[in-house]
């Protein structure tokens, strides 16, 4: 998986320790981890998320990565580059954070969520 996180990075010019870290809290590197909600795969594509962003199968690790890393990239063009916004739209939806007048929604999963993110991207930087 390390060699398809580099590819999607450059591709879609995402910093792979970001793409590490999010895999790390979304599913701990399990390519068949299932949520309660529905979401699936490396990345824990929700299905809409997958069929935007061309995943056809979401368990397939390839496929899943470079999805889930084209939504980090359009995340990131949407709240310029702010991480924290970025990983909250990625947990709770772009709709959520700007509902919330692009701050982190009120949830406590996205509220968890954000910090657990960034401590694994803290580490994941100074190892790569």
């Amino acid at each position: 998986e390390t060699e398809e996180i580099q590819a999607a990075a450059y591709k879609h010019n995402v910093d792979p320790a970001l793409i590490h870290a999010v895999i790390s809290a979304e599913s701990g590197y399990n390519p068949l981890a299932r949520s309660h909600a529905g979401a699936a795969g490396l990345m824990q594509l929700m299905p809409a998320t997958a069929q935007r962003f061309g995943a056809r199968n979401r368990l397939d690790p390839t496929e899943n990565i470079h999805a889930g890393t084209r939504y980090l990239r359009v995340l990131m063009d949407l709240f310029d580059n702010d991480l924290e916004l970025v990983l909250a739209a990625y947990n709770a939806g772009e709709n959520a954070v700007i509902r919330a007048g692009h701050q982190i929604p009120p949830y406590k999963e996205t509220m968890t969520y954000v910090p657990r993110v960034l401590k694994y991207y803290d580490n994941y930087r100074t190892r790569m």
